[in-house]
């Protein structure tokens, strides 16, 4: 008896035990649960519900929906390298391919949809995002004879495998995303992996492979003959030969293609542009052969085709007029939707231009560095119905970064702020700007008088917009919402309906208005697009230390603003006397013995 209540008690201190060491060790227990015996497989039949299963009835398409939340990064299917991928912080990737890979043995009609899942678009993480990481780097050092293993080339070796031996799995790949590293130390592993997959969209390949580097030669013939659906392709310094082989028609289905810093003529870049029926998106960057020139029709070359997106950096060549001339045919006006022009010819006041021309733009992004003010002479506002987020970026050059004089670029936000006003960007939502002081310069802006006509053009905004603003110094964008106004139709007198904000001076005949109440007001800006609050009554006003004393510290003027006599004078004296009474302190600069007013506010908050 004894000795089976002290098994008993032997066996609840061990229950404690074990859930002490789970609360200290939650990885390894979190490691331990996903691995075991017990949890790696579920087994339907070892759990009988009562009622019916619905899931069994569920269609792929439902289930496959479901199954994204359980792993959401396997539906990226951006063209994006690894390093960029959106994916959410709070997420593991590893992990949740576990997760899915699990859900695939759960039940037979669930298979298919989790493995096309798992395979359609494949990310190769180097290290779990979560405390897991810690305790299977433990185990490999330990098992490991021969040095620290490079994880993420393991896993790509064993994806190669899997390809290789499974064709229908290999034919599901459409996007592989491999980190940076591993791009340039696995090409081995990445070429076995490409050699399997006919139906590859985007890959991540490494950097040696866009400058047209003889050791991704291997890894560029297998692309070329094994992956006829490439969507996306890059072309740097050192790669122009290879970049003339697209007029050979090998990748017809390219839709994104980025080219930096080559040496080609107009010529040839125009013939291998229209070699691709499908492109819709194209980033140049720093090509000095890129000109007006090159949107010229011309009937010995192809036409410039109809982009969706286009991007252009440091392409001096390029101007307003090269870019309306483009925007001049129908098919290109209607399908531009999103342009960049970063350090370009393209001036500021051609932007007006720009934007007539461009009917369907609707992304638009300026960056320059301005080293003179806009002319004086009258400029057209930007005018576009179908504008919704701008970028504006206009820096002066350093000279006036670090100086007191007047920035050439204040004028440039003058001239964005007036085409703001005259409300000639009605379906503007969103606005980047490097100017911290242009929301308040819109809140700000002054109203219409009542006494103008009815020609005077209409001010103020008439749709809500979020500005995003970013000092020269800062380096991150701070928010800040602007909504209508209410209109400004009152008369001088009257209290207006709302919008601008206006001072609560008071303007009553005698000293009654002028109080210390009614010297408040809502107009301190706090710098941030807000208003300074009020100060409450327990704050005490700043004040010398021989105020308390009834004597002041400053000697008595009694000379008028504006007047000429000479203070302490007898015209000086008599003025004063004559406009209010003295009292008898008050001749030697104390307050006096005169009543004041116990409700009125001893704040003073503007002197």
């Amino acid at each position: 008896m004894a000795k089976k209540s002290f098994g008993g008690i032997m066996g609840l201190l061990k229950h404690f035990k074990s859930r002490s060491k789970l609360k200290e060790n939650g990885g390894e227990a979190h490691f331990n649960l996903a691995n075991s015996e017990k949890t790696k497989v579920y087994y339907p039949g070892s759990f009988s519900p009562t009622g019916r299963d619905h899931t069994a009835a569920l269609p792929p398409k439902v289930v496959s929906k479901i199954l994204q939340f359980v792993c959401p990064h396997v539906i990226d299917k951006s063209y994006e390298p690894c390093e960029d991928a959106d994916i959410a912080d709070d997420s593991c990737p590893l992990c949740d391919l576990r997760d899915l890979a699990h859900c695939a043995q759960t039940r037979r009609g669930w298979y298919r949809p989790a493995v096309e899942l798992l395979y359609t678009s494949i990310r190769i993480d180097a290290v779990h995002y979560c405390e897991l990481e810690e305790i299977l780097t433990a185990k490999r050092r330990r098992k490991s004879r021969h040095g620290d293993e490079d994880v993420p080339q393991a896993r790509l070796r064993l994806l190669a495998d899997t390809l290789r031996s499974n064709d229908w799995l290999a034919g599901m790949v459409q996007f592989l995303k491999v980190p940076y590293m591993t791009r340039d130390t696995a090409r081995t592993e990445l070429t076995r992996c490409i050699s399997a997959c006919p139906r590859l969209r985007y890959v991540d390949l490494p950097e040696g492979f866009y400058n047209g580097d003889a050791n991704s030669h291997t890894l560029r013939q297998e692309l070329l003959a094994r992956c006829p659906d490439i969507r996306k392709m890059t072309y740097n310094e050192g790669a122009e030969q290879f970049f003339q082989f697209l007029a050979q028609r090998h990748w017809l289905h390219i839709e994104v293609l980025e080219l930096s810093r080559l040496k080609v003529e107009p010529t040839t870049f125009r013939a291998v542009l229209g070699s691709l029926p499908n492109i819709n998106e194209l980033r140049v960057i720093s090509m000095p052969n890129f000109r007006d020139a090159i949107f010229q029709e011309s009937p010995a070359v192809r036409y410039f085709p109809p982009l969706r997106k286009l991007y252009l950096e440091g392409c001096h060549g390029v101007t307003g007029a090269g870019l309306v001339q483009y925007l001049d045919r129908s098919e290109t006006r209607e399908a531009l939707t999103d342009l960049t022009l970063k350090k370009t010819g393209v001036a500021i006041p051609e932007l007006a231009q720009i934007l007539w021309a461009g009917t369907h733009l609707r992304n638009l992004t300026i960056v320059a560095t301005v080293k003179h003010s806009l002319p004086l002479d009258p400029l057209p506002p930007m005018q576009s119905i179908s504008l919704q987020v701008l970028h504006y970026d206009i820096s002066p050059t350093d000279e006036y970064i670090n100086s007191n004089l007047i920035k050439p670029s204040d004028s440039y936000y003058n001239y964005l702020t007036s085409s703001l006003l005259s409300n000639s960007l009605p379906a503007l939502r969103e606005l980047y700007v490097r100017d911290p002081g242009l929301p308040d310069a819109l809140l700000l802006a002054p109203p219409m008088p009542s006494f103008a006509g009815s020609r005077t053009q209409p001010r103020g905004f008439s749709q809500p917009l979020d500005i995003y603003t970013k000092g020269l110094a800062d380096t991150e964008w701070s928010f800040q919402p602007v909504q209508p106004e209410e209109g400004f139709d009152n008369v001088f007198g009257s209290s207006p309906k709302g919008g601008r904000p206006i001072s609560t001076y008071s303007i009553k005949a005698g000293n009654q208005g002028w109080t210390g109440e009614a010297r408040r007001s809502v107009v301190v800006g706090n710098g941030v697009g807000g208003f300074l609050a009020v100060p409450s009554e327990d704050v005490p006003r700043p004040s010398t230390s021989g105020s308390n004393q009834g004597w002041g510290v400053r000697p008595i003027s009694y000379a008028r603003p504006g007047s000429s006599h000479r203070p302490g004078s007898s015209h000086a004296i008599a003025n004063a006397l004559a406009s209010e009474p003295a009292t008898r302190g008050s001749f030697w600069g104390g307050r006096g013995h005169r009543k004041t007013d116990s409700t009125a506010s001893k704040h003073d908050l503007w002197r």
